[in-house]
């Protein structure tokens, strides 16, 4: 599911030099806005979200990484490079990390390695540009989904290993949704048709986060 995947079984070996598996506890922050270290790490499960925090604290979810995502790429090769965002995983997660300098060096001497690298910043340009049209124009149904994650991302969420807890009312999500809360029930209704999620009083337990991001139709690559 990655771009790696493309590249011959020799060149993706040469990539994978030196690379750790780490685990990453739900809620766990791996790297935060503003740091200059270059980095690049392959989502191998669990969903890791980046989001940008504006002045008086609220967050805004820009990307939602699942297994195949890479995470890093332009800090490999962005000039003066600062982190514009912070990770952190959503739900329990493993991930890849890769030697930055193993991977420059490919992308220097090896012109598949290059491409395979270009057509991932090309991705990521693009689905930075879809989210302005996506945040802006949405159905009630991906409000709530993605008011529900963002919810979930929430320090204070109850995390079991992939289910998460929320804790909101209906008519709290309604308010949110900036819709009545008879259509936000319905809404609901259909996300627990498709597995998503259960209803409880006052709270909603989140049993797949996936099905929940791929309600949001502009984050569709990740």
């Amino acid at each position: 599911m990655s771009h790696l995947g493309g590249l011959a079984p020799d060149v993706l070996e040469e990539l994978l030099a030196d690379a750790e598996r780490i685990e990453i506890p739900a809620g766990s922050v791996t790297h935060r806005e503003g740091e200059n270290a270059p980095h690049l790490e392959l989502v191998i499960s669990g969903v890791v979200r980046v989001f940008i925090t504006a002045p008086d604290g609220r967050t805004m979810t820009i990307r939602y990484c699942r297994p195949g995502a890479l995470i890093g790429a332009l800090s490999l090769f962005g000039a003066a490079f600062t982190m514009p965002a912070t990770t952190q995983a959503l739900v329990n997660a493993h991930l890849l990390k890769m030697s930055p300098a193993v991977v420059r060096r490919a992308a220097e001497r090896d012109v598949r390695v290059a491409r395979t690298f270009l057509g991932e910043l090309s991705e990521r340009v693009q689905n930075f540009i879809y989210e302005i049209a996506g945040s802006a124009f949405t159905t009630v149904r991906q409000r709530v989904a993605r008011h529900l994650l963002d919810l979930a991302s929430e320090a204070a969420t109850e995390r079991f290993g992939q289910t998460m807890v929320v804790s909101v009312s209906q008519q709290e999500l309604a308010d949110a949704a900036g819709k009545v809360r008879e259509v936000v029930v319905r809404v609901l209704r259909g996300l627990r048709q498709i597995g998503a999620i259960q209803t409880e009083r006052d709270r909603i337990v989140i049993i797949d986060a996936s099905r929940l991001i791929d309600e949001q139709g502009w984050n569709s690559s990740s």
